[in-house]
């Protein structure tokens, strides 16, 4: 007579492991209730609201009336304050991503030292990354560019500098990257005789490529949902010459101060298509230059 001691004991613990864990599955569904509730009241649900807004004529009093496509046509064709918050935007975007990687990069490499101090250092550049983002800092930039903020020309840049400025984020997330290089590295090539600058391009820069991809991806999809700055700096206008306004700061007054819900909704998901396009572009660019351990290629 076979007893459930003359069993391997692996088969017994399998067996009871599965009753364990296949007789309460409820358990599991009761702690994955607040992300679903969580998921469904404030994300997909707000999001398949603004979806039927975009094609409807609302204004937040009265009834939505359905209008198609006509928010997004008039967007695209008729509206020339959106263009001109496309281009301020794709300008921010295409001036303060590559800066401020630049930046971050290069404050990572130069405190990546083992020293008592690096902690300290790794705090004060990150700290500009929490306050950055704040309406006070905003103000402060306002008094300081003061001068620029009347010129069309350099109005853009005052917030191209305000969003360098907070670069903590992606530094810390360099100075991993960097810690994670392997110091055998580099002994090779100060035997081999290569300088500082073929090191960065030979070993750093291809060791550090998907930190530097996720970065990039990153800091893109921000700057296109920049918001805080643009608003205090301009007063919430996108002075002088719509040359600060923003995609969501034109979006916020289409919405809030026009009370143009239908039109602003239309505007939410051409932005999110847009992000979408772009983020599908740098993973579809990434796989000429981003290196992955145990890629041969």
């Amino acid at each position: 007579m076979t007893t459930v001691l003359d069993r391997p004991v692996t088969a017994v613990t399998a067996a009871s492991g599965r009753r364990r864990y296949g007789e309460r599955p409820s358990v599991a569904y009761l702690f994955l209730s607040p992300w679903v509730v969580g998921a469904l009241l404030l994300t997909l649900g707000p999001m398949a609201a603004s979806l039927y807004l975009s094609f409807t004529d609302y204004d937040l009093f009265t009834a939505p009336e359905w209008v198609g496509w006509d928010n997004y046509v008039r967007a695209l064709t008729v509206d020339p304050h959106f263009w001109n918050a496309v281009e301020a935007t794709g300008k921010f975007v295409l001036i303060s991503v590559p800066v401020q990687l630049a930046a971050a990069l290069g404050v990572a490499m130069l405190i990546n030292r083992r020293s008592r101090a690096q902690g300290t250092y790794r705090s004060a550049f990150y700290a500009p990354s929490l306050l950055g983002a704040s309406v006070s800092v905003a103000v402060v930039w306002r008094v300081i560019f003061n001068d620029w903020i009347g010129t069309p020309e350099r109005a853009l840049l005052a917030l191209v500098l305000l969003s360098v400025w907070q670069f903590g984020a992606p530094m810390v997330i360099f100075l991993a990257g960097l810690q994670q290089i392997p110091s055998e590295y580099y002994d090779a090539a100060a035997v081999d005789g290569a300088g500082p600058w073929r090191t960065f391009r030979s070993i750093t820069l291809p060791m550090l490529s998907p930190v530097i991809f996720f970065n990039l991806v990153y800091d893109t999809i921000r700057a296109f949902q920049v918001f805080t700055g643009a608003y205090v700096v301009s007063n919430g206008t996108g002075r002088p010459s719509d040359s600060t306004l923003f995609y969501t700061l034109y979006l916020y007054e289409k919405g809030f101060v026009e009370f143009k819900m239908g039109y602003a909704s239309a505007m939410g998901w051409l932005l999110l298509v847009a992000v979408a396009a772009v983020t599908a572009l740098l993973f579809r660019l990434s796989r000429n230059w981003v290196f992955y351990a145990g890629d041969e290629s």
